[in-house]
């Protein structure tokens, strides 16, 4: 069941974020991006956003961020549409399973909103539309990460 996004009033005093968005579904990405940039710098976070092509070229520069330890947290953004074959399928998987291992081995939180949907309308609801925007949703997970690593340094 699709879930409304509940906005927590989250301050980052000054913290730096890293948004990975694809171009690829821009339409889609391009509100998220929007949603999440909105949300992390009224929280007064610091943001850098890096693009990349598609889905599947942004775990490389996750992972080039993670070890660099400069964000206190790194948002993905990316739309993967299911086609007719196994191809989309392939590459979320692959994207996830990369992104968990950048995450474990960095210790930098990497937040996952790389959706793999089955057609335009699912990601119109959780892309286009504010009560569901996964932007605003990531930003939000990524604000409270922050805050847990540090409690737990």
């Amino acid at each position: 069941m699709l879930t409304k996004v509940k906005t927590v009033q989250r301050k980052s005093s000054g913290a730096k974020f890293a948004i990975v968005a694809s171009e690829y579904n821009a339409e889609f990405v391009d509100a998220m991006l929007k949603a999440a940039k909105a949300e992390l710098k009224r929280a007064g976070a610091k943001v850098e956003i890096v693009r990349v092509p598609g889905a599947y070229e942004v775990p490389v520069v996750v992972a080039k961020l993670a070890r660099a330890k400069t964000c206190s947290a790194i948002i993905c953004l990316g739309v993967i549409l299911r086609g007719q074959t196994v191809h989309a399928q392939h590459i979320g998987d692959s994207v996830s399973r990369a992104l968990m291992q950048i995450q474990l081995e960095t210790e930098v939180p990497v937040i996952h909103e790389v959706l793999l949907l089955e057609n335009k309308e699912q990601a119109r609801v959780r892309c286009l539309d504010n009560k569901h925007n996964r932007g605003m949703e990531a930003a939000q997970t990524a604000l409270q990460m922050a805050e847990v690593m540090t409690g737990l340094r």
